[in-house]
């Protein structure tokens, strides 16, 4: 995998024409585009679940031909270090507080 593919289990939003599409984490699919059963359009096609707070009717699916998509939002892998295989760890490795120390309150002048 290149830094060009997309996994579809990481897609977290989708962009459309109308704007930033929030999805529910895994719901994201590529496939053939068909409406029922036998209805293959022949064009590669996406389905997603939407992932929207307030909406009356919820989950809400999208479905569309491919090429509408204008860009995807995904999550980074968590980077993972030899000899550490259940725990993983975010891939920014800057410098940590010292959440041990205690902290002063200061009341001179």
């Amino acid at each position: 995998m290149n830094d060009k593919d997309v996994a579809a289990a990481r897609v977290v939003a989708v962009l459309l024409a109308d704007g930033w599409h929030s999805i529910v984490p895994g719901s994201f699919s590529v496939g053939p585009l068909s409406f029922g059963a036998g209805a293959n359009l022949g064009v590669p096609g996406f389905r997603f679940a939407e992932a929207e707070a307030g909406r009356p009717y919820q989950p809400t699916m999208l479905a569309g031909p491919l090429d509408s998509i204008i860009a995807v939002r995904q999550v980074a892998p968590a980077v993972r270090r030899i000899g550490e295989p259940d725990r993983a760890r975010p891939a920014y490795s800057g410098p940590r507080a010292d959440l041990s120390a205690p902290l002063r309150a200061g009341a001179g002048r």
